[in-house]
Order: structure tokens, then C-alpha cells, then sequence
């Protein structure tokens, strides 16, 4: 538009100064203006024609790389929700099956030990029966062996014989069911008759025809049937104990392999589920992740689109009016260039004011060409006021162009800085974000190191209790044991030294051997030989001495085992409770550790997160400021050149148009 304003300021100033002496040299000067101009248009033509060719490649790339990102965004988030909903229905399932599976295995482990509290009832009233029962085997052993010895004419004291009818009295007594069963109602009143008067069931001075009443053989059998059911029932129940007990360590065996299988399988369901539920969260995150991203493409894209149908709208217009500035400056050359217009310049100071009007109407058609009510308003005044007012318009001209220089300067400055300032920007979010990027990585670490070690305690502290309990079931069955071993030895001890007892009250006796008359008549057969003591009686009662000094010396060394055993489990229930005890401290502060490292995780996510949409806005922001900064950076210099050029040239139109007014020539 200046251009044209310029041009015909120009024809102005150059029929003005065609009355000077030069007379060619101003319409030369108008000319080669003209042709400046024709190329200084078809070089901003070819630089627009490079920019837009930029700016379309930009579009068409951009374009194409969005709508192909769009499209594998939103096949990512429709893959994604399918992730998620099927990892979320695993979860569920998952969880629903080691709940069932821990049901499972409580009942496994409730079941064992319940046949494990139910065996060790068994055992230790088997035990208590067989001890019972060992006793009075025991006790019938000893009574049936006086009472044997009666039989071969021994003498058997009131109070030996007393002692064996406490002893069959107890025996009687603690397996009255049993003896119900095993004698008849005589055989257990003769029992009860023998307890209550044992003395009267054996002679006092007995004889070599009968040494002992008819009762006394009747009690001897009673007493070996009472043993000998004794016996068989001790081996029945004893079969019957290895029975339970092999049906036990079955079922045990049994249990434990399930509750093994159990284990087994909730710890890798477990471990599915942790799996499972990572991966979901993952999926969620990115979901999360690709719906920002898929937004941020849909925005620029919609940007994309409307600078580039902007940019191709611009386009055309400026392709429109630069190609009618070039006619008409093309047109205004023809003009100036042909005879016709060399015969009117060469004319006296009536040329102007003859083709006034004609310079009216030029202005005019190109006011109405370029819709410029400023250039139609210069016509008119061509056409009536004198050049002094003109002058007057020029300067208001020189003072818009600059201060629009001035404008693109401050435009200019603003968009350096602008961009300088979104530079170092998103610089800096960058790095922030690298920073969340390693924190994020490290407290994921983290997060998974701790996870593994409580799970590695919780293991530790589980093993540990199973421990405390196997050792305390084998310290209560080695208390069982000790029980055992003492109540033998003890027992045996008794028997041992009530053996001994006899022997010694046998033996250190004076043996005296009655001395029988021989009666008339013929002589009895051969008497009994002399009655010597056993040669191996001696040997005999060292052994019982020994053999209880040894049982002493064993009960002895049992209860210092026992002591040792109980004081070592004392020990060890010590340290393991105060193990579990640090262990489960150490768990608390690695789970409150975790769980600080988890909240800390997420702060961390959505820093990253926010900081992403940041740097997307920044990015925004950046390319916002490029499509208004660039083509001004790009042809600043160009645009101050043109500027300062139709500064210069309206200075010197002006110029022209004083010295006319001052010389009188150019007067309305």
C-alpha cells in the first residue's frame, strides 16, 4: 500500500520538478523507483513462496505424525483397558483363591493338630496304662515266685505274704474291669479272700506230706491267669499303640503334604497376585500416561489445523494483493515509460494543474483497487487542497511506518525474550523430570528390596514359631520319655532290691538241717542229701547289686539330662523369642519404611505426571510463540529495510513538495 502512495507522490514530485533544469532526471529517478519496486515485490514474492513452502511442509509432516500418533494412542488405551479389566478380574480371582486356599490350609493344620493333641492323650494314657500294667506283672511275677517257693517247701513269712496281698489288691483294684472280665465271680472271691487273710490260705508248720492247704494252690492259679492276662492285654494294647501310631504318622504324613501343597501353591498365587496387581497399576499409569499424551496430540492437532488453514487463507490473500501491487506498479511503469507520458513531463507548470484530475482518479482506482479509504481521501485532496496539507498527510504516513518499525522492533524483543525464557523453561523441566524419572527408579528399587526382605523376615519369624513349636512337642515328648525312664528304673530298683532282700534273708541265715530218728522196722529209702547253700547264690546277689547300682546311676544321669534338656529348651525359647521379637521390629520399621518409600512413589508419579503436562504446556507455549514469532524473526531485516525505504522515499517527496510549494508552482 506505502508503495503505491509512494509512486504517485513520486509522479507528483516528478512533474514538479520537470520545470527545473533537469528536466528528465525526476521522471528518470520516478522510473527506476518503479523498477526498484517491481523487484523488490518479486523478491518478497519468492520469499513468501519459500516461508509458505516451510510452512506447509511443517503442516503435512506435523499432520501425518499426529494423526498416526492419535491412532496409536487410542489403540494403546483400547489395549490397555482390556489389560486392566482383565488383570482386575485376575486379581479378584486371585484373591478369592488363596483365601480359600489359606481356609484350606488352617483346616489342614487344625485337623493335625488336633490328631497331634489327640495321639499325645493316647500315648500318655497308654503309657500310664502300660506302666500300670508293667507293675503288676511285675507284682504277680514276685507274688506267683514266693508263693512257688512255698510250693517247694519253703517257708514263706506272714509278712512276705502280706506284701503279696497288697500287691495283688492293688493290681486287683486298678484293673477291676479288666479282672471282671478274666475271672469268674468265685475266682474273684477267693482273690478277695486271699487279700484280706493271706496267712490263712498256706499251713504253719508244714509237713512232707502236705505242705500247704488246698487254698493256696487255687490262689497260685488265679494269680498266673491274673499275670497271664495281664500279658496278653499289655500286648494288645501295645499292638494296638503301634497301630495308632502308624496311623497317625499316616495321617500326619498325609496333612502335611497338603498343608505343603497348599503352601506351595497360596505362595505362588501370591506371588501371581503381586504380579498381577504391578502389572495393573503399570497399566494404569500408562493408561493415565497415554490419555494426557493422546490429548495434548488432539490439541496440537486442532492447532495444527487451524494455523495451517490460516496460514493457507494468508497465503492466498497476500498471493492476490501482491500480484495486483505488481500490476499496478507494472501498469504505472507502462504509464511513465510510454511517449505519451514523455511529451506530458516535458510540458510547463500547467501539466499539473491540467492532469490534476488525472492524478485524482489514478488515486482513486487504486483506492477502490486496494479498499484504502486513506488513499481515496488523498485523491481528493489532490484534487482540492494545495500540496502544504499533503505534506502535512506524508508526514502522518512517515510517522505510522515509524512507528510500526517501532512496533516490529518491540516485537521482535518480546519474542526473543519470550522464546529465550520458554527455552530455559523447558530445560529446566527436563530436568526436573529426569530428576522424578531417578527417584521414581529408586524408590521402585527400593520399594522392592524392602518388599522382599519383610517377605524374607516374615519367612524367618514363621520358620522360628514352627520351631518353638516342633521343640517344645519334642521336649514334652522327652519329659514323656524321662517320666518313663524314671518310673522303670524305679520300679525296678524296688523289685531288684526286694529280690536281693530275700536272697540276703535266705542265705545269711543259719541253715539248720533236722536231724530225723530212724524209726523200727525196715529202713526208709535214702534221705535228702545235706542241704548246701547254691554255690552261685553269691554271684547271683552281686548282679541284682550291680544291676541296681547301674539303674541308680541311670536315673541319675536322666534327671541331668532331663535338667540339661530343660534348661537348653529354656534357652532356646529365649533366643527365639527374643529373635522373633527384634525380627517383627525390624519388620514394623521395613513396612513403615515401605510405606513411606510407596507415599513418597506416588508424590513422585504425580510430580512426573504434572511435570509432563508442564512441559507439554511449555511445548505449547513454544510452538504458539513460533507461529507468531517466526515469519517477523525470519524477515525482520527485510521488513526494517522496506519500512526504512518508504521512509526515505516519503522523506524525499516531501522534500519535493516543499521546494515546489516555496518556487510557487504548485499552488491550487
Amino acid at each position: 500500500m506505502f508503495a503505491l502512495v509512494t509512486l504517485f507522490v513520486a509522479v507528483q514530485a516528478a512533474a514538479v520538478n520537470k520545470l527545473s533544469e533537469e528536466k528528465n532526471r525526476p521522471v528518470t529517478k520516478v522510473i527506476n523507483l518503479l523498477k526498484d519496486m517491481g523487484e523488490t515485490l518479486k523478491k518478497e514474492q519468492e520469499e513468501d513462496e519459500e516461508v509458505y513452502e516451510k510452512l506447509a511442509c511443517w503442516c503435512e509432516t506435523n499432520d501425518k505424525e499426529k494423526t498416526t500418533s492419535i491412532s496409536d494412542a487410542e489403540s494403546h488405551i483400547s489395549a490397555l483397558t482390556a489389560s486392566i479389566e482383565e488383570g482386575t478380574a485376575s486379581s479378584a480371582r486371585l484373591n478369592t483363591e488363596i483365601k480359600n486356599l489359606n481356609s484350606e490350609i488352617e483346616k489342614n493344620q487344625a485337623a493335625l493338630d488336633k490328631a497331634t493333641s489327640l495321639r499325645q492323650e493316647e500315648l500318655a494314657e497308654f503309657n500310664a496304662e502300660e506302666k500300670d500294667v508293667l507293675q503288676s506283672i511285675g507284682a504277680l511275677k514276685s507274688a506267683i515266685t514266693v508263693l512257688g517257693k512255698h510250693n517247694a517247701l519253703l517257708q514263706v513269712s506272714d509278712e512276705t505274704l502280706m506284701n503279696i496281698a497288697v500287691q495283688v489288691d492293688t493290681a486287683f483294684r486298678k484293673h477291676k474291669k479288666m479282672m471282671a472280665k478274666a475271672l469268674s465271680a468265685s475266682q474273684r472271691s477267693t482273690v478277695t479272700a486271699f487279700i484280706q487273710a493271706p496267712s490263712d490260705y498256706f499251713d504253719a508248720d508244714p509237713t512232707f506230706k502236705q505242705s500247704y492247704a488246698p487254698q493256696s494252690g487255687a490262689i497260685f492259679g488265679i494269680l498266673k491267669q491274673m499275670k497271664e492276662t495281664f500279658e496278653t492285654n499289655l500286648s494288645a494294647s501295645q499292638k494296638e499303640e503301634m497301630t495308632s501310631q502308624a496311623a497317625y504318622e499316616d495321617l500326619k504324613a498325609a496333612k502335611e503334604s497338603e498343608i505343603k501343597a497348599g503352601t506351595e501353591l497360596r505362595d505362588t498365587k501370591t506371588q501371581e497376585l503381586a504380579d498381577t496387581d504391578a502389572k495393573v497399576a503399570a497399566d494404569k499409569e500408562d493408561l493415565e500416561d497415554t490419555r494426557n499424551s493422546l490429548a495434548a496430540d488432539q490439541k496440537f492437532l486442532m492447532n495444527l489445523k487451524e494455523t495451517c488453514q490460516t496460514t493457507d487463507q494468508e497465503w492466498e490473500e497476500r498471493q492476490k494483493v501482491r500480484q495486483e501491487e505488481m500490476k499496478a506498479v507494472s501498469e504505472a511503469l507502462a504509464i511513465l515509460s510510454s511517449d505519451d507520458a514523455h511529451d506530458t513531463f516535458t510540458s510547463t507548470f500547467n501539466f499539473f494543474q491540467k492532469d490534476r484530475s488525472t492524478v485524482s482518479k489514478a488515486l482513486n482506482d487504486a483506492a477502490k483497487k486496494f479498499n484504502n479509504p486513506r488513499l481515496s481521501a488523498l485523491a481528493e485532496r489532490v484534487r482540492l487542497d494545495n500540496f502544504g496539507k499533503i505534506t502535512k498527510d506524508v508526514d502522518a504516513m512517515v510517522a505510522d511506518l515509524k512507528a510500526e518499525k517501532a512496533a516490529d522492533v518491540k516485537q521482535k524483543d518480546f519474542c526473543n525474550d519470550a522464546l529465550a525464557k520458554n527455552e530455559l523453561a523447558r530445560e529446566m523441566k527436563r530436568r526436573d523430570i529426569e530428576q522424578l524419572d531417578g527417584k521414581i527408579a529408586d524408590l521402585t528399587a527400593t520399594i522392592d528390596t524392602l518388599t522382599k526382605e519383610i517377605a524374607a523376615l516374615k519367612a524367618e519369624v514363621a520358620e522360628m514359631q514352627v520351631q518353638l513349636k516342633r521343640a517344645g512337642e519334642d521336649r514334652e515328648l522327652e519329659n514323656n520319655d524321662f517320666q518313663t525312664v524314671i518310673a522303670d528304673q524305679r520300679s525296678t530298683q524296688k523289685l531288684l532290691t526286694a529280690a536281693l532282700d530275700k536272697l540276703k534273708g535266705f542265705y545269711e541265715k543259719e541253715f539248720l538241717q533236722t536231724q530225723h530218728r530212724q524209726p523200727a522196722g525196715p529202713p526208709p529209702p535214702p534221705s535228702f542229701k545235706k542241704y548246701e547253700n547254691s554255690s552261685g547264690a553269691g554271684g547271683v546277689m552281686g548282679m541284682l547289686q550291680q544291676i541296681i547300682t547301674e539303674t541308680e546311676t541311670m536315673e541319675k544321669d536322666a534327671i541331668t539330662a532331663e535338667t540339661d534338656a530343660q534348661k537348653a529348651y529354656e534357652a532356646f525359647v529365649k533366643d527365639t523369642n527374643a529373635s522373633i521379637e527384634k525380627k517383627t521390629v525390624e519388620i514394623t520399621n521395613k513396612s513403615e519404611d515401605k510405606a513411606t518409600a510407596e507415599v513418597d512413589l506416588t508424590s513422585a508419579q504425580e510430580a512426573r505426571a504434572t511435570a509432563l503436562n508442564e512441559q507439554q504446556e511449555l511445548a505449547n507455549e513454544n510452538a504458539d510463540l513460533h507461529k507468531t514469532c517466526d515469519f517477523l524473526l525470519q524477515n525482520f531485516e527485510l521488513r526494517q529495510a522496506a519500512l526504512e525505504q518508504e521512509m526515505e522515499s516519503l522523506e524525499g517527496v516531501k522534500a519535493m513538495l516543499k521546494g515546489s510549494a516555496q518556487g510557487g508552482f504548485l499552488q491550487k
